[in-house]
């Protein structure tokens, strides 16, 4: 499929956007109107642009059926200040019906059932029920076009973060199987990033990995071993010495059943280096790859 922005409906174009980029994480973005009335709103277009000094950005996109805009994005214009909420699962439901288009004036936080605390700095209320909530004011917002569909950019420095001790870990850090965050997949589907569906992946190589490229033809060219496998093996400083120390019972029945067989015993090796890989034994997996030169 290729798709030219322009040739198809934007609703069309809006839904396949929203179905590839994702998972995308989600805020309650709380704001007061001059009145001082309270608006609560989610937005999935949305997250952290910075540290230094602290930005997030989230988007109120002009609504494609008749390019109206949403009351969050009138009140950041004139108050200039928002709180930004972290949505996780326990509240993902009153998220939802938070989304609904009430008129102006209504208070989501009595329609959706959440608790409205004041805010140490800016006016607008702090949502008690998410488990971080980011006290800020608004530096700048960039229009992106003025047909329904273009977004709102609302650039905001973050003035104060409240964390719910309970999301901590022993190390004082945010333990994401206990913040238990939500994020936004296309049309109705969402996914949670707690329990099997957090991973760990480890950083770059400091010492700059060897990369693909430079590992043995063997390797490189291996029908079995996948691009992530191959991306543990090429984030290596430099390719390990052979070592029979590490030889196990496994890898010596390969080699003696193989032995007259090279492609047999490659074959089996990477096989077993993949399982290893796969189990996060990289200087294993390493030690059998290499017993297939």
């Amino acid at each position: 499929m290729k798709i030219i922005p322009g040739e198809i409906k934007t609703a069309l174009l809006h839904g396949y956007l929203l179905g590839a980029i994702a998972p995308r994480p989600i805020c309650f973005a709380s704001t007061i109107d001059e009145e001082g009335n309270p608006n609560l709103s989610p937005f999935s277009f949305f997250n952290v642009f910075g540290s230094k000094p602290p930005i997030c950005i989230f988007s109120p996109a002009r609504r494609v059926r008749d390019n109206s805009v949403k009351h969050s994005l009138e009140n950041a214009i004139s108050t200039k200040e928002v709180v930004i909420n972290i949505v996780n699962y326990n509240i993902v439901q009153q998220m939802n019906l938070a989304s609904c288009e009430y008129p102006k004036g209504v208070d989501e936080f009595k329609k959706a059932g959440f608790t409205p605390v004041k805010s140490d700095i800016v006016k607008p209320f702090r949502v008690k029920e998410s488990p971080v909530q980011l006290e800020c004011k608004v530096n700048q917002i960039i229009e992106t076009g003025q047909d329904g569909g273009a977004g709102n950019l609302i650039i905001c420095e973050v003035l104060c973060m409240h964390i719910d001790d309970a999301v901590l870990d022993e190390q004082g850090k945010i333990d994401p199987h206990k913040i238990d965050l939500v994020a936004r997949m296309g049309a109705d589907f969402y996914c949670r990033a707690s329990g099997s569906a957090v991973f760990e992946v480890t950083k770059p190589n400091t010492q700059l990995g060897l990369g693909i490229d430079a590992l043995p033809a063997h390797i490189r060219n291996s029908a079995i071993l996948s691009g992530n496998n191959l991306g543990l093996l090429g984030n290596t400083a430099t390719i390990p010495v052979v070592s029979e120390v590490l030889y196990d019972d496994r890898l010596t029945q390969i080699l003696r059943e193989y032995d007259n067989d090279e492609n047999a015993k490659q074959a089996a090796l990477h096989l077993y280096a993949k399982e290893l890989l796969e189990a996060g034994q990289l200087e294993k997996a390493w030690q059998v790859l290499l017993s297939a030169s």
